[in-house]
């Protein structure tokens, strides 16, 4: 059977496109017979190996209902230190690969990466599914096929072995694209340079596919222009040295009295983003590129799990590479808070509209994972895509549960780690909360009670719990060097707010656990009783 490049290199797109998109146009039935028949292959591997005993707690099952009953949730936990290790003899299935992503605090210890096997299984789907991925991100219309062998295509995400470098590289191997710079010297980059050395070389080559997390497009083409300023390039000109594109922009840009922007050196093929915060940047990331990015949804666990489609809406999920189930948001926070209570579970043909949930997946194609609660919550916009006449329920990623704040892909900030910024700070202050706020960019919002007599000037809160953030997160610092977002928006409770909320929730009879607000994404009840708790104005600053 041909490969996908091989079709593509040979224009036989309408088999093209059956192969890496016509999972659109299953029917729901078919979709979870897809699903159904995949975690039946997978349930043998389970019951064979050292690791599938280990997480499904000695049960043998042989079909997927008793699987779905006899099966524990987990979380990485229950896979050191097999994992965190690299001990691949206990596995399903021999990995190709390994890949990372951030590190994790198990009971077991604190691990730097969370260290996931990647199959060879795996990674073949892998290319096909990146390969309809750019499919989505360029066609109008199904069977529209408009990639074409050495487009170029900039590198703008992490290399290996972070899970992102993965899924380039997987797209690399075919030879089908022209990377920029090329692989093996990108590989070797850092970030920075990296871009800077691709920006250069798409001067004068062109650039057809640009993937890269979203705050990144957004702070590259908002500096775009700095770089390229018109008196500094005269000389150039004049020497014949300046590429006609550049010219181009610079004219285009002079007209229109503003910096230059991408979209006026580059009309894009293809530009997909990855990120948690993808949408909000959405129509900033058009206005500076020239077209709407496709957001894709995913993990290091799970590779890709959703993707936008051509209409740029809700985004769909994929049949294979992973069983998918789902956690009610409120049945995900009553099993976190008791490991020992079964939550209701249900697959994809089963969720409703408009309801949230906790997705847990088990890896197909001799994966690792087994009914793994992932710590996201995502939300199900729609049963099916009406526009583009599709039967696979659409989602949005909505928050993390866990009590970890994801900020524009870039880093993930625990309460340990907040809090030590804010002790590190020596503000006098009584007690906080803190939440991600979805605006026109993410902003980390810290809701902060000082202690009675505490001298501050406004604004001086926010500035130096920022810098102690930076101190303390490597990452939180690399977002502001990189993107220059600076999220952190502090507001200054009222005196008492925290005490008078307390008050509240004993007279109202609510049981010890939630008699004071939590440290991390509090509810927006909570924090519009902590604002009203005492008659008085909060006071908000931002950077």
């Amino acid at each position: 059977m041909p490969s996908a490049i091989e079709l593509l290199r040979e224009g036989r797109t309408e088999e093209l496109w059956q192969k890496c998109c016509g999972f659109i146009d299953l029917s729901m039935e078919e979709f979870m017979g897809i699903q159904r028949r995949l975690l039946l292959e997978q349930i043998e591997l389970l019951n064979r190996c050292e690791l599938g005993n280990k997480v499904m707690r000695g049960a043998k099952p042989r079909s997927v209902e008793e699987f779905r009953e006899q099966v524990p949730i987990t979380t990485y936990e229950d896979y050191t230190p097999h994992l965190p290790e690299q001990t691949e003899d206990v596995l399903p299935e021999k990995p190709l690969l390994w890949q990372h992503s951030a590190g994790v605090r198990c009971h077991s210890g604190v691990y730097s990466f969370r260290w996931v096997p990647v199959t060879p299984r795996i990674f073949q789907e892998l290319g096909e599914t990146f390969l309809a991925l750019l499919i989505f991100a360029t066609c109008r219309e199904r069977g529209d096929i408009v990639l074409e062998e050495h487009d170029k295509f900039l590198y703008g995400l992490a290399p290996p072995p972070y899970a992102s470098g993965s899924w380039v590289r997987r797209a690399a191997e075919e030879g089908f694209f022209d990377f920029l710079p090329p692989m093996d010297e990108a590989e070797k980059m850092g970030f920075e340079d990296r871009m800077r050395r691709g920006f250069d070389m798409g001067l004068t080559e062109g650039i057809d596919i640009l993937a890269a997390v979203s705050s990144v497009l957004v702070a590259i083409g908002k500096q775009f222009g700095q770089g390229y300023e018109l008196r500094s390039t005269v000389p150039l000109v004049l020497k014949g040295k300046l590429p006609l594109r550049l010219i181009r922009a610079m004219l285009i840009s002079k007209l229109a009295r503003r910096p230059i922007l991408p979209k006026d050196v580059w009309s894009l093929k293809a530009l997909v983003s990855t990120g948690t915060d993808a949408t909000i940047y959405k129509e900033k990331i058009k206005d500076l590129w020239g077209r709407y990015p496709l957001c894709i949804y995913g993990s290091t666990e799970t590779v890709f799990l959703a993707t936008q489609l051509w209409d740029y809406e809700g985004m769909t999920f994929f049949p294979s590479a992973n069983f998918l189930e789902f956690v009610p948001e409120k049945e995900c926070h009553k099993w976190l808070a008791d490991p020992t209570y079964r939550p209701d579970i249900f697959t994809l043909d089963e969720v409703k509209a408009g309801e949230n949930y906790g997705i847990v997946v088990t890896n197909l194609y001799g994966g690792a994972f087994v009914r793994y609660f992932l710590g996201d919550v995502i939300k199900i916009t729609a049963l099916r895509n009406e526009n583009l006449n599709v039967d696979i329920p659409q989602m949005e990623f909505d928050a993390r549960i866990d009590g970890i704040i994801d900020i524009a892909g870039f880093t993930r900030l625990t309460e340990r780690v907040i809090w030590q910024a804010i002790e590190d700070s020596g503000l006098a202050y009584k007690e906080w909360t803190v939440r991600k706020e979805a605006r026109e960019k993410p902003v980390l919002h810290l809701y902060l009670e000082l202690k009675p007599g505490a001298e501050i000037v406004d604004g001086q809160v926010v500035t130096i719990i920022h810098d102690h953030l930076k101190r303390v997160d490597r990452d939180y610092a690399t977002l502001e060097s990189i993107t220059g977002l600076r999220p952190l928006e502090v507001t200054l409770l009222p005196k008492g707010a925290f005490k008078a909320y307390t008050a509240k929730q004993r007279a109202a009879g609510a049981d010890l656990a939630h008699l004071k607000p939590p440290h991390m994404n509090p509810s927006d009840d909570v924090i519009e009783k902590l604002l009203n708790s005492v008659p008085q104005n909060p006071v908000a600053s931002s950077l």
